[in-house]
């Protein structure tokens, strides 16, 4: 079978399984932003706070801390002028902190230097704090449906899957043996080749449908990947003992000490939640900044 055909093969693939089981009623899936006469069409400050929560953490975790985070900082305004300690309050449970802070140092750009309107071009996206070129790619599809090459864990597993795979036939020359893993820059091509026509918004939700779904039943084609991170065990982990440490600093100002963890931790994960910009130490005590 020729390339065209296992893409048109690949695509149909797709969009079936969309049809069938795709997850619809997500609510960052959901228009949110009301226009003139009854329209409504996606809030790009909602996309964006769906995506900075989306990296590195699960669905059905996401879900209601999504909802949350949206009725204490409803617009990008309310989150530019809320103090870093409600943010982070209101963040806790989702660990890595550092996106909710990145998450606030956006919103402050976007209304401070783009009158609180998110930027619609690539460029300017990757010009604010915590966006980078996924994040940024992601906003341009889901927030303003612009075509755009985009890729993450389940859009790898769906194109290694398929065009890589022992099983499937590979049509990436050398790609998916053992001896060598597979890298962004083989799978690009095909991935935007594969989204010539369709619809930006619908394609992309509908690949990482399938993406999950593949992972799910198949073992994760993903591993493949040169760029598949495995995350590290959460239990007496850094990650840990900096949450750990917040919560603390949420109740006020404290010395630390106590936490049931080792002194040597704890050091190191306050030393790294202050080069964060997350926590400071004043007069012997530490403190949300």
């Amino acid at each position: 079978m020729r390339q065209q055909e296992r893409i048109v093969a690949f695509q149909r693939a797709v969009w079936k399984h969309y049809r069938a089981d795709g997850r619809h009623d997500l609510p960052w899936r959901q228009p949110t932003l009301k226009l003139r006469y009854g329209k409504q069409d996606f809030d790009p400050y909602k996309i964006l706070v769906s995506e900075v929560m989306l990296q590195q953490t699960q669905v059905p975790r996401v879900l209601e801390k999504y909802k949350e985070f949206l009725r204490a900082f409803p617009t990008v305004h309310a989150l530019a002028r809320a103090p870093l300690a409600d943010v982070l309050r209101v963040w806790s449970g989702m660990g890595y902190n550092r996106r909710a802070k990145y998450l606030r140092e956006a919103a402050k750009v976007i209304v401070g230097e783009y009158g609180g309107r998110v930027p619609k071009d690539a460029a300017t996206l990757r010009t604010i704090p915590g966006i980078g070129p996924y994040t940024a790619s992601a906003v341009l599809i889901f927030a303003f449906n612009t075509p755009d090459t985009m890729i993450e864990t389940n859009i790898r597993a769906a194109f290694i899957y398929h065009f890589a795979s022992g099983k499937a036939g590979s049509t990436l020359r050398g790609l998916g043996g053992a001896e060598r893993l597979i890298n962004d820059r083989d799978l690009l091509p095909l991935i935007t080749k594969a989204a010539e026509g369709q619809d930006p918004r619908e394609w992309h939700w509908a690949l990482m449908d399938y993406g999950s779904h593949l992972k799910k039943i198949h073992g994760n084609p993903a591993r493949k990947s040169a760029h598949h991170v495995r995350q590290s065990k959460f239990e007496g982990s850094i990650r840990q003992v900096r949450g750990a440490i917040l919560r603390e600093l949420h109740k006020g100002p404290s010395f630390v000490k106590g936490l049931p963890f080792e002194k040597a931790k704890v050091q190191s994960a306050l030393a790294g939640l202050a080069r964060d910009g997350l926590v400071k130490k004043e007069k012997g005590k530490w403190r949300i900044s």
